[in-house]
Protein backbone atom coordinates (compact mmCIF):
# COMPACT_ATOMS: atom_id res chain seq x y z
CA UNK A 1 0.00 0.00 0.00
CA UNK A 2 1.25 3.25 -0.72
CA UNK A 3 1.64 6.59 1.46
CA UNK A 4 -1.01 7.84 -0.76
CA UNK A 5 -3.45 5.53 -0.79
CA UNK A 6 -3.31 4.76 2.75
CA UNK A 7 -3.51 8.44 4.70
CA UNK A 8 -7.00 8.86 4.93
CA UNK A 9 -7.53 5.39 6.09
CA UNK A 10 -8.97 5.44 9.79
CA UNK A 11 -6.98 3.62 12.15
CA UNK A 12 -8.35 0.24 13.33
CA UNK A 13 -8.35 -0.56 16.94
CA UNK A 14 -10.08 -2.38 19.54
CA UNK A 15 -11.99 -0.17 21.87
CA UNK A 16 -11.06 -1.05 25.05
CA UNK A 17 -10.86 -0.20 29.18
CA UNK A 18 -8.43 -0.95 30.53
CA UNK A 19 -8.54 -4.22 32.26
CA UNK A 20 -5.36 -3.91 34.58
CA UNK A 21 -6.00 -2.63 38.31
CA UNK A 22 -9.72 -3.87 37.29
CA UNK A 23 -11.46 -7.22 38.88
CA UNK A 24 -14.03 -7.97 36.68
CA UNK A 25 -17.51 -6.45 37.02
CA UNK A 26 -20.78 -7.26 36.62
CA UNK A 27 -24.36 -8.37 38.02
CA UNK A 28 -23.74 -8.77 41.97
CA UNK A 29 -20.23 -7.20 42.49
CA UNK A 30 -20.13 -5.84 45.73
CA UNK A 31 -20.12 -2.14 46.67
CA UNK A 32 -16.19 -1.58 46.58
CA UNK A 33 -15.70 -3.14 43.40
CA UNK A 34 -18.88 -1.18 41.97
CA UNK A 35 -16.81 2.18 43.05
CA UNK A 36 -13.50 1.27 41.47
CA UNK A 37 -15.51 0.40 38.07
CA UNK A 38 -16.88 3.55 38.30
CA UNK A 39 -14.07 5.69 38.67
CA UNK A 40 -11.48 3.30 36.97
CA UNK A 41 -11.24 5.22 33.66
CA UNK A 42 -10.40 8.72 36.09
CA UNK A 43 -7.88 7.11 38.37
CA UNK A 44 -6.02 5.85 35.39
CA UNK A 45 -6.06 9.11 34.22
CA UNK A 46 -4.84 11.05 37.31
CA UNK A 47 -2.30 7.94 37.80
CA UNK A 48 -1.31 8.53 33.55
CA UNK A 49 -0.53 12.40 34.26
CA UNK A 50 1.39 12.01 36.58
CA UNK A 51 3.61 9.72 35.27
CA UNK A 52 3.47 9.84 31.82
CA UNK A 53 3.86 6.42 31.19
CA UNK A 54 1.13 3.86 30.63
CA UNK A 55 2.39 0.92 31.86
CA UNK A 56 3.06 2.64 35.25
CA UNK A 57 -0.49 4.17 35.59
CA UNK A 58 -1.57 0.54 35.25
CA UNK A 59 0.23 -0.64 37.81
CA UNK A 60 -0.77 2.37 40.00
CA UNK A 61 -4.31 1.15 39.52
CA UNK A 62 -3.28 -2.40 40.77
CA UNK A 63 -1.80 -1.55 43.82
CA UNK A 64 -4.84 1.45 44.51
CA UNK A 65 -7.13 -1.95 43.99
CA UNK A 66 -5.47 -3.61 46.55
CA UNK A 67 -5.05 -1.22 49.38
CA UNK A 68 -9.55 -0.26 48.38
CA UNK A 69 -10.35 -3.78 48.75
CA UNK A 70 -9.15 -3.81 52.30
CA UNK A 71 -10.80 0.01 53.54
CA UNK A 72 -13.97 -0.27 55.56
CA UNK A 73 -16.44 1.71 53.29
CA UNK A 74 -18.17 2.32 56.57
CA UNK A 75 -16.15 5.15 57.23
CA UNK A 76 -15.72 6.53 54.13
CA UNK A 77 -17.89 9.73 53.24
CA UNK A 78 -16.51 10.38 49.32
CA UNK A 79 -15.47 7.26 47.83
CA UNK A 80 -14.29 9.29 44.35
CA UNK A 81 -11.79 11.52 46.57
CA UNK A 82 -10.91 8.41 48.83
CA UNK A 83 -10.23 6.32 45.55
CA UNK A 84 -8.54 9.42 44.33
CA UNK A 85 -6.11 9.63 47.17
CA UNK A 86 -4.93 6.18 47.42
CA UNK A 87 -4.12 6.67 43.59
CA UNK A 88 -2.06 10.05 44.12
CA UNK A 89 0.17 8.66 46.71
CA UNK A 90 0.58 5.13 44.85
CA UNK A 91 1.80 7.82 41.80
CA UNK A 92 3.79 9.95 44.17
CA UNK A 93 5.61 6.90 45.00
CA UNK A 94 6.11 5.47 41.74
CA UNK A 95 6.65 8.92 40.48
CA UNK A 96 9.97 9.12 43.10
CA UNK A 97 10.82 5.63 40.84
CA UNK A 98 10.56 6.27 37.52
CA UNK A 99 12.98 9.58 37.82
CA UNK A 100 15.37 7.36 38.53
CA UNK A 101 14.82 5.41 35.66
CA UNK A 102 14.86 8.59 33.56
CA UNK A 103 18.55 9.50 34.43
CA UNK A 104 19.71 6.62 32.49
CA UNK A 105 17.37 6.77 30.08
CA UNK A 106 19.72 6.38 25.89
CA UNK A 107 18.28 9.45 24.28
CA UNK A 108 14.97 12.12 25.21
CA UNK A 109 12.61 10.18 27.52
CA UNK A 110 9.18 11.10 26.03
CA UNK A 111 5.75 10.51 27.51
CA UNK A 112 4.03 6.99 26.08
CA UNK A 113 1.21 7.52 23.55
CA UNK A 114 -2.08 6.93 24.14
CA UNK A 115 -4.86 6.34 21.07
CA UNK A 116 -7.52 8.11 22.85
CA UNK A 117 -11.13 7.88 22.45
CA UNK A 118 -12.99 10.64 20.26
CA UNK A 119 -14.83 12.34 23.35
CA UNK A 120 -10.94 12.81 24.63
CA UNK A 121 -10.89 15.64 21.82
CA UNK A 122 -13.71 16.82 22.44
CA UNK A 123 -13.07 17.70 26.30
CA UNK A 124 -10.57 20.63 25.20
CA UNK A 125 -9.63 21.02 28.90
CA UNK A 126 -8.25 17.53 28.90
CA UNK A 127 -6.90 16.95 25.75
CA UNK A 128 -4.74 20.11 26.33
CA UNK A 129 -3.69 18.30 29.52
CA UNK A 130 -2.64 14.95 28.37
CA UNK A 131 -1.24 16.34 24.95
CA UNK A 132 2.91 15.68 24.76
CA UNK A 133 3.84 19.52 24.80
CA UNK A 134 1.82 19.43 28.46
CA UNK A 135 2.90 16.27 29.36
CA UNK A 136 6.47 17.64 29.00
CA UNK A 137 6.12 20.53 30.84
CA UNK A 138 4.64 18.49 33.75
CA UNK A 139 8.08 17.03 33.56
CA UNK A 140 10.07 19.74 35.15
CA UNK A 141 7.72 20.00 37.88
CA UNK A 142 8.81 18.01 41.00
CA UNK A 143 6.92 15.24 42.35
CA UNK A 144 4.67 17.08 44.50
CA UNK A 145 3.70 20.35 42.50
CA UNK A 146 3.00 18.02 39.65
CA UNK A 147 0.63 16.13 41.80
CA UNK A 148 -0.64 18.90 43.04
CA UNK A 149 -0.89 20.76 39.92
CA UNK A 150 -2.69 17.96 37.92
CA UNK A 151 -5.26 17.61 40.71
CA UNK A 152 -6.11 21.25 40.97
CA UNK A 153 -6.12 22.28 37.73
CA UNK A 154 -7.23 19.04 35.99
CA UNK A 155 -9.57 17.59 38.09
CA UNK A 156 -10.60 21.29 39.84
CA UNK A 157 -10.01 19.01 43.65
CA UNK A 158 -10.46 21.55 46.69
CA UNK A 159 -7.19 22.28 48.64
CA UNK A 160 -8.18 20.46 51.52
CA UNK A 161 -8.60 16.93 49.59
CA UNK A 162 -5.26 17.63 47.55
CA UNK A 163 -3.66 18.32 51.78
CA UNK A 164 -4.42 15.05 52.19
CA UNK A 165 -3.37 13.40 49.22
CA UNK A 166 0.12 14.53 49.16
CA UNK A 167 0.39 14.87 52.84
CA UNK A 168 0.67 18.57 53.41
CA UNK A 169 -1.41 21.03 55.42
CA UNK A 170 -4.07 23.00 53.02
CA UNK A 171 -1.96 26.66 53.15
CA UNK A 172 1.16 24.92 52.02
CA UNK A 173 -0.77 23.16 49.20
CA UNK A 174 -1.91 26.68 47.95
CA UNK A 175 1.88 28.09 47.80
CA UNK A 176 2.36 24.72 45.80
CA UNK A 177 -0.14 25.14 43.30
CA UNK A 178 0.74 28.87 43.06
CA UNK A 179 4.15 28.45 42.49
CA UNK A 180 3.30 25.66 40.08
CA UNK A 181 0.73 27.32 37.96
CA UNK A 182 3.23 30.23 37.37
CA UNK A 183 6.17 27.03 36.38
CA UNK A 184 3.73 25.95 33.82
CA UNK A 185 2.09 29.60 32.55
CA UNK A 186 6.09 30.10 31.32
CA UNK A 187 6.69 27.33 29.22
CA UNK A 188 3.15 25.90 28.43
CA UNK A 189 2.13 26.56 24.62
CA UNK A 190 1.15 29.98 23.86
CA UNK A 191 -2.25 29.72 22.98
CA UNK A 192 -4.94 27.03 22.40
CA UNK A 193 -4.75 25.36 19.40
CA UNK A 194 -7.93 23.49 17.93
CA UNK A 195 -7.71 20.23 17.02
CA UNK A 196 -8.50 20.91 13.37
CA UNK A 197 -5.38 23.46 13.15
CA UNK A 198 -3.27 20.79 14.08
CA UNK A 199 -4.57 18.43 11.68
CA UNK A 200 -4.01 20.97 9.34
CA UNK A 201 -0.26 21.74 9.84
CA UNK A 202 -0.02 17.87 10.27
CA UNK A 203 -1.23 17.07 7.01
CA UNK A 204 1.28 20.10 5.35
CA UNK A 205 3.95 18.26 7.39
CA UNK A 206 2.76 14.98 5.96
CA UNK A 207 2.62 15.97 1.94
CA UNK A 208 5.74 17.77 2.70
CA UNK A 209 7.83 14.48 3.82
CA UNK A 210 6.12 12.79 1.25
CA UNK A 211 6.80 14.48 -1.59
CA UNK A 212 10.39 15.85 0.06
CA UNK A 213 9.46 18.81 -0.82
CA UNK A 214 12.29 20.21 1.72
CA UNK A 215 11.06 23.97 1.06
CA UNK A 216 7.40 23.30 1.63
CA UNK A 217 9.23 21.60 5.10
CA UNK A 218 10.56 25.02 5.98
CA UNK A 219 7.13 26.59 5.66
CA UNK A 220 5.59 24.55 7.84
CA UNK A 221 8.56 24.57 10.84
CA UNK A 222 8.62 27.51 13.15
CA UNK A 223 12.62 29.09 12.92
CA UNK A 224 12.66 27.72 16.67
CA UNK A 225 11.56 24.06 16.17
CA UNK A 226 12.71 21.53 18.31
CA UNK A 227 12.67 17.75 17.63
CA UNK A 228 12.77 15.23 20.09
CA UNK A 229 13.03 11.34 19.42
CA UNK A 230 12.79 8.48 21.97
CA UNK A 231 14.22 5.10 21.28
CA UNK A 232 14.59 3.99 24.56
CA UNK A 233 18.07 2.41 23.48
CA UNK A 234 15.62 -0.41 21.09
CA UNK A 235 15.20 1.69 18.13
CA UNK A 236 17.33 4.33 16.33
CA UNK A 237 16.50 7.81 17.36
CA UNK A 238 18.14 11.39 17.47
CA UNK A 239 19.61 11.45 20.96
CA UNK A 240 19.41 14.95 21.62
CA UNK A 241 17.28 17.47 21.04
CA UNK A 242 17.44 18.66 17.35
CA UNK A 243 16.36 22.75 17.18
CA UNK A 244 16.26 25.04 14.45
CA UNK A 245 14.28 24.61 11.33
CA UNK A 246 16.85 24.21 8.63
CA UNK A 247 18.52 21.00 10.91
CA UNK A 248 15.37 19.53 11.76
CA UNK A 249 14.09 19.76 7.87
CA UNK A 250 17.56 18.57 6.50
CA UNK A 251 17.39 15.61 8.74
CA UNK A 252 13.86 14.42 8.38
CA UNK A 253 14.22 14.40 4.72
CA UNK A 254 17.19 12.49 5.36
CA UNK A 255 15.71 9.99 7.58
CA UNK A 256 12.07 9.87 5.71
CA UNK A 257 13.95 9.15 2.51
CA UNK A 258 15.41 5.79 4.28
CA UNK A 259 11.94 4.50 4.41
CA UNK A 260 10.74 1.34 2.76
CA UNK A 261 8.48 1.77 0.25
CA UNK A 262 5.21 -0.26 1.14
CA UNK A 263 5.45 2.14 4.39
CA UNK A 264 2.40 4.55 5.19
CA UNK A 265 1.46 7.36 7.36
CA UNK A 266 -1.73 7.36 9.04
CA UNK A 267 -4.13 10.12 10.85
CA UNK A 268 -4.72 8.60 14.41
CA UNK A 269 -6.08 10.37 17.80
CA UNK A 270 -3.30 10.45 20.18
CA UNK A 271 -3.67 11.87 23.60
CA UNK A 272 -6.64 13.91 22.41
CA UNK A 273 -4.82 15.41 19.47
CA UNK A 274 -4.23 14.73 16.05
CA UNK A 275 -1.11 12.36 15.05
CA UNK A 276 0.70 10.19 12.49
CA UNK A 277 1.53 7.04 12.80
CA UNK A 278 4.25 5.97 10.19
CA UNK A 279 3.37 1.56 9.65
CA UNK A 280 6.54 0.31 8.25
CA UNK A 281 5.42 -3.46 6.93
CA UNK A 282 2.18 -3.05 8.42
CA UNK A 283 4.00 -2.68 12.02
CA UNK A 284 3.46 0.48 13.80
CA UNK A 285 7.00 2.13 13.87
CA UNK A 286 6.70 5.86 15.13
CA UNK A 287 4.11 7.99 16.49
CA UNK A 288 4.46 11.45 15.36
CA UNK A 289 2.89 14.01 17.79
CA UNK A 290 3.29 18.15 17.13
CA UNK A 291 3.42 21.11 19.22
CA UNK A 292 1.69 24.28 16.78
CA UNK A 293 1.69 27.28 18.19
CA UNK A 294 0.44 30.40 15.69
CA UNK A 295 0.19 27.55 12.52
CA UNK A 296 3.58 26.61 12.45
CA UNK A 297 4.79 23.48 14.24
CA UNK A 298 7.15 24.42 17.34
CA UNK A 299 7.64 20.74 18.64
CA UNK A 300 7.85 17.29 16.83
CA UNK A 301 8.01 14.56 19.01
CA UNK A 302 8.85 11.02 17.38
CA UNK A 303 8.19 7.73 20.11
CA UNK A 304 9.79 4.64 18.63
CA UNK A 305 10.32 2.58 21.46
CA UNK A 306 8.37 -0.61 20.93
CA UNK A 307 7.64 -1.02 24.87
CA UNK A 308 5.97 2.62 24.69
CA UNK A 309 3.95 1.72 21.23
CA UNK A 310 2.02 -1.05 23.44
CA UNK A 311 -0.77 0.67 24.65
CA UNK A 312 -1.11 1.92 20.97
CA UNK A 313 -2.83 -1.05 20.14
CA UNK A 314 -6.41 -0.17 21.70
CA UNK A 315 -8.53 2.97 21.78
CA UNK A 316 -7.80 4.30 25.94
CA UNK A 317 -10.88 5.81 27.44
CA UNK A 318 -9.53 8.85 29.65
CA UNK A 319 -12.21 10.81 31.66
CA UNK A 320 -12.44 13.76 34.56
Amino acid sequence: MTQSEAKERPVKSERSEHTAGRPAGGAGTDPATEAFVDHRNLLFTVAYEMLGSAADAEDVLQETWLRWSGVDLGAVRDRRAYLVRITTRQALNRLRTLGRRKESYVGSWLPAPLLTTPDVAEDVELADSVSTAMMLVLETLTPTERAVFVLREVFALEYDEIAEAVDRKPAAVRQIAHRARGHVAARRPREHVSSADSRKALDAFRRAVETGDLQSLLDVLAPDVVLLGDGGGVKQAVLRPIVGADKVARLLAAGLGRIPAGSSFLFAQVNGRPALLLRVDGELDTVLTVRVDHGLVTGLYAVRNPEKLSHMRRETALSR
